[in-house]
């Protein structure tokens, strides 16, 4: 008798407790290891953008420690539910929770996936079935999903954040949205997009990037509205590759705009800004900074997919730019595993 293959334990770096803390209300990313340290390596930049009075710094510190123990409780907490969604949810759209099927992916997303697994199949043929938004920023769009399935995602979407389920945060950055694995769409829809569609497009697109190596993923929908979030500061993404699609719904504004990768030092003064199309995906890499103009009217909610190659991570966090300090994480943790692949070259990877 054969032996059943042990599944993959993916881990998180411990940066993610200390590292990349978003402080809305300042518009920055912070460090965070103690109060003497925070002090030292802000407070005049927190100074000019506000935090001014000892009550702001000590509301700023309350925040950070509230965040640093929501990160510490984060996987066991995404885990418990998980659980009670698959056992209390009753979904309005269960043919959404079926095994993605070609019928829901645009004609032109499923050619430019046919051709990259085609013989011969090089990045000049693969351009000429995409959208280039910026040759200079690697940046691309394709119709990604057919309106119908749009439309019963969001419809789906929807009931969820209006029923009584707990919900978790997309991210750091965003408070408003759903994280599809909590739903119980990875295995039945993500895992098949990554695996059947996406690592042939990614692998021509962006070999450097280990576009050819994806094995795992994080996935999450986010919203924007009045009242609630309209607007994502500038970031850059926990991912090698990042996918990013347009459900809906009406709106306007909002759009993305673009700088250079966060490792190359710069300003935005001329950031490259790209409107939304539903329907459609943008594809970039994880490191290009980027953020959302603020949404006019409407609602808006994109489905964002970060892509992960563990053959690219485990040599270098880009959260903390080190050698990532490994711990056990729940599911797909953030991407890093304890070994590397058995089938990577990493030398072709550097």
């Amino acid at each position: 008798m054969g032996t059943a293959a042990v599944p993959r334990r993916f881990c998180r770096c411990a940066c993610f407790c200390s590292e990349n803390l978003y402080v809305a209300r300042y518009g920055l990313h912070v460090r965070f290891r103690s109060e003497q340290q925070l002090r030292q390596d802000y407070e005049p930049i927190l100074r000019r953008r506000g935090c001014v009075s000892p009550k702001d710094f000590q509301q700023l510190l309350g925040e950070l420690e509230q965040e640093v123990e929501r990160r510490r409780r984060l996987g066991l907490e995404s885990a418990a539910r998980k659980a009670l969604i698959a056992s209390s949810y009753r979904p309005a759209r269960p043919e959404v929770y079926n095994l993605l099927q070609e019928a829901a992916l645009a004609p032109e997303f499923l050619a430019a996936a046919e051709y990259s697994t085609s013989s011969g199949a090089d990045l000049k043929g693969l351009l000429q079935r995409l959208d280039t938004v910026s040759e200079e920023k690697r940046i691309y769009r394709l119709p990604v999903f057919t309106a119908p399935f749009c439309q019963a995602l969001l419809e789906e979407l929807e009931h969820f954040e209006q029923s009584d389920m707990p919900k978790g945060r997309p991210n750091t950055m965003n408070n408003y949205g759903v994280l599809l694995h909590e739903l119980g769409l990875d295995e039945p829809l993500v895992t098949p997009l990554r695996e059947r569609f996406l690592q042939p497009l990614m692998a021509l697109l962006y070999p450097d990037c280990g576009g050819g190596w994806l094995d795992s993923h994080r996935a999450f929908v986010v919203k924007y509205a009045p009242g609630q979030d309209r607007e994502l500061g500038c970031h850059y993404d926990n991912a090698e590759l990042t996918l990013n699609v347009s459900l809906g719904k009406a709106f306007t504004g909002g759009a993305l705009y673009f700088g250079d990768l966060f490792q190359v030092p710069s300003t935005l003064a001329k950031p490259l800004e790209v409107e939304h199309v539903v329907g459609q995906g943008l594809l970039h890499r994880g490191g290009q900074l980027h953020g959302a103009r603020p949404l006019g009217t409407g609602e808006r909610w994109n489905l964002v997919v970060w892509l992960r190659a563990s053959a690219v991570r485990n040599r270098l966090c880009p959260m903390c730019c080190r050698k990532p300090d490994l711990v056990d994480d729940e599911g797909f943790g953030d991407g890093f595993t304890r070994e590397e692949p058995a089938t990577v070259d990493v030398c072709a990877l550097t």
